[in-house]
């Protein structure tokens, strides 16, 4: 029996860090550095196409397959390194997983907005601090009655009250401990508890964005409104997909596989809390609370919601008002009677997050049409004008995230996230360290650059040799070169051997992005009659846009060249900012399910100027203002 055992089951150990795993006979790798708490970089989503995911074995290396043999050099293969992707674990094995395919090692994750900042705190949650006269022969009044006879002399208005069986249970056993003197919380008109003390101002709620790559939670405090910490982790999902198309597809399979991916998310959201609570000392119990945040397909795996639907055409979501549950299904360790909000889903992969932004923007309430854009892989765009919403998604691809892109990388630490053209490249570098890739914010910097410099034309063509000005500064003019396969390159950095270099099919990736928003805002923009010279205000939303700088976003057409730079704002964060308001005030949730149900949602491919309009979004304006 122990001879057949050991046969099933091998020990991985992952360097640096010496953890060691148990894990059965033949797992992926990726799952197996997912059980010692490390998410290996999978940008292609495991498909074996970006070769980031680089690992080394030191003993018992799997044999390499076709994608270690086309993405490896054959030295670096002898070595033992393999595609983490690719690999699986037949025998006991010793690796090692660098710091550049460690996924959320040094991750800039936006935490903040410049949206909501002074929200009023109108709790559906209250305390109410009693002394009620204990029964007697003369007073034998129920238990649940003297209590709801108490909070009435205290608020001067009738009041009845009802209680979970949870609550009942344990009521007259309470308040009999405190002496009949205590702190009563009610939801509305259910009573949630009744505990010893005075703990009126101990009331607490928390706010997620649940995204695709990253994960922020905010400790929101209920009768002032104000924040008590904040916390940030990389969703561990990833391993399971870097797109929420992969996403889908592994939870479509069934029942253990929509129960796993859940878990994944579950396990560390209950993580971040735990770290929430420690770092404000306060007691989990005390969270009554908590509102949740993300687009369509991340809400649908939070609640335990099969995607399929998502993953086939026409892309109907499950739910589409909000939803009020128990955070019991969520086993988040909070008071065993709080409620969860999941926002609102205006229609397909519009979700939540977008909602949560409109609601902290508050974009009704401006004059004149105003632009909502959050950039990402699957960008939102939301066009407010004369009392109407237009939301639509479009699949911007993940280059602005680092992936399909050569020398690509998220905003981590080394990542080129700035790009200086003059009389030659200027970096800058996060964590001003020797740089190791180019993440989204660079990536947009170096064409805009590039093509103000005369160095990337219009429609998209590194320039080399001929093709560029005579005048060039000679520093400049040796970045630009061919490749080994005789194909254009910016080179950005030079280490020795091919260093950081901007190829022709990065470039293209950068177009099909572009062209995907622009194409969007277009068609959004002609439906109601407008051009961009009519926005009155252009609003860039999430982590990534925060980064960005006007000049190149708009030099590439990412944002309309039209649009004058003061109308345009960057307020980072807005889905955490809207989550944020809607745990402590019910007219904001109330306020979220009547945006979400106003906003008509646009299905782009739908419209019959969309391939047009995408064609010619694809063409990089340049400085078409000066």
């Amino acid at each position: 029996r122990m001879e057949t055992m050991s046969k099933q089951e091998i020990i991985l150990r992952i360097e640096p860090g010496g953890h060691v795993v148990r894990v059965r006979l033949g797992m992926r790798l990726l799952e197996a550095a997912a059980r010692a708490g490390l998410i290996v970089d999978t940008p292609c989503g495991g498909a074996g196409t970006c070769g980031k995911c680089r690992v080394r074995f030191f003993e018992n290396a799997p044999e390499p397959g076709e994608a270690d043999l086309r993405l490896l050099d054959p030295s670096d293969i002898g070595s033992g390194w393999r595609l983490g992707c690719q690999a699986r674990l037949e025998e006991d094995a010793v690796i090692e997983i660098p710091q550049a395919s460690v996924f959320g090692g040094y991750h800039q994750i936006q935490t903040t907005s410049t949206a909501g900042n002074n929200r009023r705190a109108e709790a559906d949650i209250r305390k109410q601090f009693l002394t009620l006269p204990p029964p007697t022969l003369t007073d034998d009044l129920p238990d649940l009655m003297r209590v709801e006879r108490a909070l009435a002399a205290e608020t001067a208005e009738p009041v009845v009250l009802e209680a979970p069986a949870g609550v009942l249970q344990f009521l007259g056993k309470h308040l009999r401990e405190c002496a009949f003197s205590g702190t009563l919380t009610v939801r509305g008109t259910s009573l949630l508890d009744f505990e010893p003390g005075n703990t009126v101002e101990d009331a607490y709620g928390l706010a997620f964005d649940i995204g695709t790559t990253t994960l922020v939670g905010v400790l929101m405090h209920l009768v002032s409104g104000a924040e008590m910490g904040v916390v940030s982790d990389m969703n561990p999902q990833t391993v399971f997909g870097d797109d929420v198309v992969s996403r889908i597809a592994f939870a479509s399979r069934g029942a253990a596989e929509l129960s796993n991916i859940r878990a994944c998310l579950l396990g560390r959201l209950r993580v971040m809390v735990r770290q929430l609570c420690e770092e404000a000392g306060i007691s989990t119990q005390h969270i009554y609370a908590a509102a949740f945040a993300g687009n369509t397909t991340m809400q649908h795996l939070l609640v335990g919601c099969d995607p399929a639907s998502l993953g086939m055409m026409p892309f109907v979501p499950v739910f589409g008002r909000g939803l009020t549950l128990p955070t019991e299904e969520f086993n988040l360790g909070i008071h065993p009677h709080a409620q969860a909000r999941v926002f609102p889903v205006i229609g397909g992969f519009v979700g939540g997050d977008t909602v949560a932004g409109m609601l902290a923007t508050e974009v009704c309430s401006m004059e004149g049409p105003v632009l909502l854009v959050d950039i990402g892989t699957n960008g939102e765009i939301v066009l407010v004008h004369d009392g109407r919403i237009r939301a639509a998604s479009t699949a911007a691809g993940p280059a602005f995230e680092g992936a399909r892109i050569s020398c690509g990388m998220r905003a981590a630490e080394g990542a080129i996230e700035k790009v200086w053209i003059d009389a030659d490249v200027e970096l800058g570098v996060i964590g001003n360290v020797t740089p190791r890739g180019l993440c989204g914010s660079g990536l947009i910097d170096v064409c805009g650059q590039l093509l103000k410099a005369g160095m990337l034309a219009p429609d998209g063509r590194l320039l080399t040799d001929d093709a560029l000005d005579a005048g060039l500064p000679p520093p400049l003019r040796r970045r630009m070169r061919l490749d080994r396969e005789g194909k254009p390159e910016c080179v950005l950095y030079e280490n020795g051997g091919r260093g950081i270099c901007l190829t022709q099919q990065d470039v293209r990736e950068v177009q099909l992005g572009v062209g995907a928003i622009r194409a969007g805002i277009s068609i959004l923009l002609k439906q109601e009659g407008l051009v961009p010279a009519d926005l009155a205000h252009v609003l860039i939303a999430g982590g990534f846009g925060s980064f960005i700088r006007r000049d190149n976003a708009q030099r590439i057409g990412l944002i309309p060249h039209e649009v004058p730079h003061e109308k345009i704002r960057f307020v980072g964060n807005v889905a955490l900012s809207g989550a944020k308001w809607a745990v402590i005030s019910g007219d904001a949730w109330r306020e979220a399910e009547h945006l979400a149900r106003l906003a008509d949602h646009v299905e782009l491919s739908q419209d019959p100027d969309f391939a047009l309009e995408f064609a010619m979004a694809m063409r990089f304006p340049g400085d078409m203002r000066d």
